[in-house]
Order: C-alpha cells, then sequence, then structure tokens
C-alpha cells in the first residue's frame, strides 16, 4: 500500500513536471530572444529591446488608463464610444511614458500680458512715414534648452486701435493693419539663411470713417513651430506692429497715416511648449 501511494505520488509528480515543461515551451516558443538581450514577441528575429513582431501587434498599460489615470480623459467627447478617444503620450528626463503635459509656459487661466504693467506695450505711426510702419516689443521670455527642439508657440494678442495716444477714433476711411508675431534672438536656425525672421504672424486690418466706431479690442492669434537648431539661451521677443503704407496719386514716397495701438488691453494668452 505505501509503495503504490509512492508511485501514485511520482505520476502525479510527472504529470506536473511534463506540465510545466509543456508550458515552458509553449513561453519559449512565444519570445524569442537574440544574443544581444532583445526581445521578440511573435518574432524569431528581434530588431529592437522589445519587438512585437505581428502587424496587429499592439500593447496596453493598466495604469494609463481612463480609471487609473486621471490626465485619461476617457469619453471626453461624450459620444459613449470609447474606440474614439485618444490621448497623447509623453516621456520624461527617465524615459518613463506619461499622460501629463508638461508645458514651458501657459497662461489659460490667467492674463498673460497685463498693458499697465507693460512700458512697452504701446506704438505710434506717424504721419507720412518714410518706413510705413513702426513695431514694439510688447514682452520678451529668456529660455534655456539644453538640447536642439522643436518649440512651440500659442498665442493670442489682443489691441485697441485709434488716430493718436488722446484715444481720438480714426474716421478717414483709410486702412490700417495691425500685426502680432515672434522674433527669436539669437537666430534659432542660422542654417536657414534668414536671420530677424518673424515667426507666426498674424494680422487684423481696420479702416472707420465715423467717430462712432469701435476701437477694440480686437485680437491676433497664431500657433507656431520653431527650430532651435543649437542648445543656448534665448529670447522669445513678442512684437506688435502697426503699418499703413498709404499713397495716393500723384505722391512721392511711402504715404503713412497716424495710428496708435495699444496691445494687452484684454485678456492674452501665451502657451509655450518644447518638443
Amino acid at each position: 500500500m505505501i509503495w503504490g501511494n509512492q508511485i501514485r505520488g511520482i505520476l502525479k509528480d510527472s504529470s506536473r513536471l511534463s506540465l510545466q515543461i509543456s508550458m515552458w515551451i509553449c513561453w519559449i516558443s512565444f519570445l524569442s530572444y537574440n544574443s544581444y538581450g532583445q526581445v521578440g514577441i511573435n518574432t524569431s528575429n528581434p530588431q529592437e529591446s522589445l519587438h512585437l513582431g505581428t502587424s496587429t501587434g499592439s500593447m496596453r498599460v493598466e495604469s494609463l488608463n481612463w480609471i487609473n489615470n486621471s490626465h485619461n480623459g476617457g469619453d471626453v467627447n461624450g459620444d459613449n464610444d470609447m474606440t474614439n478617444d485618444t490621448f497623447p503620450l509623453y516621456v520624461d528626463h527617465n524615459g518613463d511614458l506619461s499622460l501629463e503635459l508638461d508645458v514651458l509656459l501657459n497662461t489659460e487661466a490667467s492674463d498673460a500680458l497685463d498693458d499697465t504693467a507693460l512700458s512697452t506695450s504701446a506704438v505710434f505711426l506717424s504721419a507720412n512715414s518714410n518706413v510705413g510702419k513702426a513695431s514694439t516689443i510688447i514682452k520678451s521670455y529668456t529660455v534655456t534648452f539644453n538640447r536642439p527642439t522643436l518649440l512651440e508657440i500659442k498665442y493670442n494678442i489682443s489691441h485697441k486701435i485709434y488716430l493718436n495716444d488722446s484715444y481720438d477714433i480714426i474716421d478717414d476711411f483709410l486702412a490700417r493693419r495691425v500685426t502680432n508675431y515672434i522674433v527669436v534672438s539669437p537666430d534659432p536656425d542660422p542654417n536657414n539663411g534668414n536671420t530677424n525672421r518673424k515667426y507666426g504672424p498674424s494680422s487684423k486690418s481696420y479702416t472707420s470713417g465715423s467717430t462712432n466706431s469701435v476701437a477694440g479690442p480686437y485680437f491676433n492669434g497664431h500657433t507656431v513651430y520653431i527650430k532651435i537648431d543649437q542648445a543656448g539661451t534665448y529670447d522669445i521677443n513678442i512684437y506688435g506692429e502697426v503699418s499703413s503704407n498709404l499713397k495716393w496719386s500723384g505722391a512721392s514716397g511711402t504715404q503713412s497715416r497716424a495710428t496708435y495701438v495699444e496691445f494687452a488691453v484684454d485678456n492674452d494668452f501665451l502657451f509655450f511648449r518644447m518638443y
């Protein structure tokens, strides 16, 4: 009886061992390794540290789903369909994957530019100017990049437009153009041969024939991507410009019209992100 129990135990252990061996064989056939420590799933020749060798291969990370991660919006569009809601994935300096967006500057919850605190937020174009335009640096930001990068800038900047700094309304039926743009110094991409380039210009044209016309606020907005070719410290200069470039029959040269523009007079928005 004792021998029978021992024999049955041996057979049972053998069955377990056979099952474990079979499972390991299946797992080894599922995973493939090469001499460089690369792992392949459904491939016998992995080309990277982890290689999904199937045209329908995908990955799932439970910590990034909408239940476990507050940065995953789930059914953000509210149509009860989770298959059409996707969110960007980012990697930090440690190589960790995250849904959290880290930016250099985001003023969505506040007014980015306060004209009462900016001494250079207004610009005046004199009558009969030889160049037909005048500009000012509304504000500058100094940013240091430790590597070449792509800088994304979004802006929405307000302005009001008058005949002069006494706030007289324009009523001469002649057009003016108010523009905002970005200039980066030193040149962020010296290989393009375009120094002092104006990035992301956005303009509004204005004309009025009545002193009852509205002077603003109006807004210029744009999104621009700027190539930062070399690591270093750069000034991100936010410009405001006014121009008229008017010339009537028989006149010589550029005949600009007097124009006064105040920038940052309402709630303004700035967003800087580095890729």
